[in-house]
C-alpha cells in the first residue's frame, strides 16, 4: 500500500466468520496464511532495500520462473525468497541471510523519510472532529472533479 508516497503494509480481514480464510481446508487454500507472509516479506524488502542489499521484487516471482499454484499459491517462490535460493545464471538471490538479524532502518536511514504523526492524528474534541468530517467531505468533493 501506499499512502502519501510511504509504502506500508495493511491487511483488510472480512467481518464474515464464515468466509474461507479463518478456515484450512486442503481442496480450497492449504496455504491461508500467504496473505500475512506477503505482507510480512514486504516490510523485509524495504528494509533489504534501505540496507543497500541487492534482492528481487517481491512480485517478480513469473521473471524467474515461479507459478501461483492452485492450491499453494506462491508458496514455493516465498520459501526461496526467504532462503535465497532463487537460481539465476549469476548465482543464488533472494533476501540476504542478515536481514532477519538486522533492525529496520532509522528513520534518518530512508530515502523518503516523513513524519506520519500529523497524518494519522485522531480528533481529540468535538471541534477536530467537526473539522475532520469537513475536510474529508472538501477532499472527497475536490475528487469528483478531477
Amino acid at each position: 500500500m501506499d499512502y502519501y508516497g510511504i509504502g506500508f503494509s495493511n491487511i483488510r480481514l472480512p467481518n464474515d466468520s464464515k468466509s474461507y480464510i479463518y478456515k484450512y481446508d486442503r481442496r480450497i487454500n492449504t496455504f491461508p496464511e500467504e496473505v500475512f507472509l506477503h505482507e510480512f516479506l514486504h516490510s523485509l524488502e524495504r528494509n533489504a532495500k534501505e540496507y543497500g542489499y541487492e534482492r528481487p521484487e517481491l512480485h517478480d516471482y513469473e521473471k524467474y520462473g515461479y507459478k501461483n499454484e492452485q492450491l499453494a499459491g506462491q508458496k514455493k517462490w516465498y520459501t526461496d525468497y526467504m532462503n535465497k535460493n532463487i537460481s539465476t545464471t549469476a548465482g543464488k538471490i533472494g533476501l540476504p541471510p542478515e536481514i532477519y538479524t538486522l533492525k529496520p532502518a532509522k528513520n534518518s536511514n530512508f530515502e523518503y523519510s516523513y513524519q506520519m504523526q500529523e497524518v494519522f492524528k485522531q480528533p481529540e474534541n468535538l471541534i477536530e472532529e467537526i473539522r475532520e468530517i469537513g475536510n474529508n467531505l472538501m477532499n472527497k468533493v475536490k475528487g469528483l472533479g478531477e
